[in-house]
């Protein structure tokens, strides 16, 4: 299985008329339980391009492909995960996890059966009866992950999806997602602004250049996991993906 990216633009029209193009040209092909991330400064459309993978807008020009189909629109093939944690607060834990599988058709001893599984795989059992309010900000965003596996995408998208926590959250979160990611071999793009996020997590970043966002670098990271951050390696490929960044950062302002 592939995602392929084809020379993927995307341009918005303003409220006075001018146009402003976010991403320009992209072409990707991401691999059947390949770890992703796309990379690059603020504004660069890392979201954007994200969002027309997930069908949520079209592209301008260009095609996402899978498995050699052009995809148009949602596809129950791939589930997005945002930033903003997104559970239904009158929903409780376990019936947030389930909302994908009544929309399905499963009956309700099947979705409680598969959602129980998925808590006991971001280690939530105990809090399955409780509602998102009572849970702390890593905890509702493991509900999330969990809701996003229970119906078995073949594809996980990640928009900046521990953006908000603290660092040692953060932390945590990014080695527990490791954790499920090589449970159940899922393809994973996965959208950050953080070096040491896509560097630790990845099998591949994408480094996209300012606006309009174009495919500056593609940096295999070859190290073993789990990867230590303190390590050489680690830190060697860190600054050479900031410098890449800073560089055009610095660039775009001249």
């Amino acid at each position: 299985m592939s995602l392929r990216l084809e020379n993927i633009s995307k341009s918005f029209k303003l409220d006075n008329g001018s146009v402003v193009e976010a991403i320009s040209g992209i072409s990707l092909e991401i691999a059947d339980s390949e770890f992703v991330s796309v990379l690059g400064p603020s504004g660069c459309g890392k979201t954007t391009l994200l969002r027309i993978v997930a069908g949520l807008e079209s592209p301008t020009s260009g095609t996402i492909m899978l498995d050699g189909k052009k995809i148009e629109g949602p596809s129950p093939q791939m589930t997005m995960i945002f930033q903003e944690y997104s559970l239904f607060p009158w929903r409780k834990v376990i019936d947030n996890i389930a909302f994908g599988l009544e929309l399905q058709g499963l009956d309700r001893e099947e979705r409680r059966k598969r959602a129980t599984a998925y808590l006991d795989l971001v280690g939530l059992r105990d809090f399955a009866e409780m509602y998102p309010y009572e849970l702390s900000g890593g905890m509702r965003q493991r509900v999330a992950v969990a809701r996003a596996l229970a119906v078995n995408p073949r594809i996980l998208l990640m928009d900046e999806p521990f953006g908000a926590l603290d660092a040692q959250t953060r932390n945590m979160l990014q080695r527990e997602l490791l954790e499920i990611w090589q449970k159940t071999k899922k393809t994973v793009l996965f959208v950050t602004h953080s070096v040491d996020e896509a560097v630790f997590l990845s099998d591949r970043v994408v480094v996209l250049s300012p606006r309009p966002g174009r495919v500056r670098d593609i940096v295999a990271i070859d190290l073993p996991r789990p990867r230590e951050r303190t390590g050489v390696e680690f830190a060697r490929i860190r600054r050479y993906v900031l410098d890449h960044i800073e560089f055009m950062a610095a660039s775009s302002k001249v």
